[in-house]
C-alpha cells in the first residue's frame, strides 16, 4: 500500500489506473481506500462547483440584461444561452444535482452581484438582496427579464 501512496503523489494518472486494475481484479483489500474516497468526494464537489460557477455567470448576465437594457448585446445573449445549455447538460448527466439547484442559486447570487457591481458601476441598492429569478426562469431558454 505504501508504494501506491507514493505513486499517488508522483503520478496521479498511473495511480488511478492502478486503482482501476485492483478493482477489476477484485483485490479491494489493496485499494488506497482513504485516497480513493477523497478523490471521489472531489469529483462530486467538482460537479457542484461547476453548477455554481455556471449559475454565477448566468445570473450576472441576466441581471445586466435586466438592469442595463441599453447595453444588451449578442455577447450577453450568447453567454446566457451557453450557461443554460451547460447547466442543463450538467444536471442531465448528474440528476442528483437537481435537488441541490436552489441551494446552488443561493450560493451563486452574491458572487454574481459582485461581478455586476464591478462591471456596471450601478448603484447596489437597485438590485434585490436575493436572486430575483426562479429556478424555472433561470433554466427556461425563452425567459429574458425586462
Amino acid at each position: 500500500m505504501g508504494t501506491n501512496v507514493e505513486l499517488y503523489h508522483q503520478d496521479f494518472h498511473a495511480w488511478i489506473n492502478s486503482q482501476i486494475d485492483l478493482l477489476r481484479q477484485g483485490r479491494v483489500q489493496e485499494l488506497d481506500r482513504e485516497l480513493l474516497i477523497e478523490e471521489l468526494e472531489d469529483v462530486v464537489n467538482s460537479h457542484r462547483d461547476e453548477l455554481i460557477s455556471r449559475l454565477i455567470v448566468l445570473i450576472a448576465h441576466l441581471l445586466k440584461w435586466q438592469f442595463q437594457p441599453e447595453h444588451r448585446s449578442s455577447s450577453w445573449r450568447g453567454s446566457i444561452i451557453e450557461q443554460r445549455i451547460q447547466i442543463e447538460r450538467n444536471i442531465d448527466l448528474n440528476p442528483s444535482l437537481k435537488p441541490f439547484l436552489n441551494d446552488a442559486i443561493t450560493d451563486a447570487y452574491p458572487t454574481a452581484l459582485r461581478i455586476v457591481y464591478k462591471e456596471t458601476k450601478l448603484n447596489k441598492s437597485i438590485f434585490p438582496n436575493e436572486c430575483p429569478y426562479l429556478e424555472q426562469e433561470l433554466l427556461d431558454e425563452d425567459y429574458w427579464p425586462n
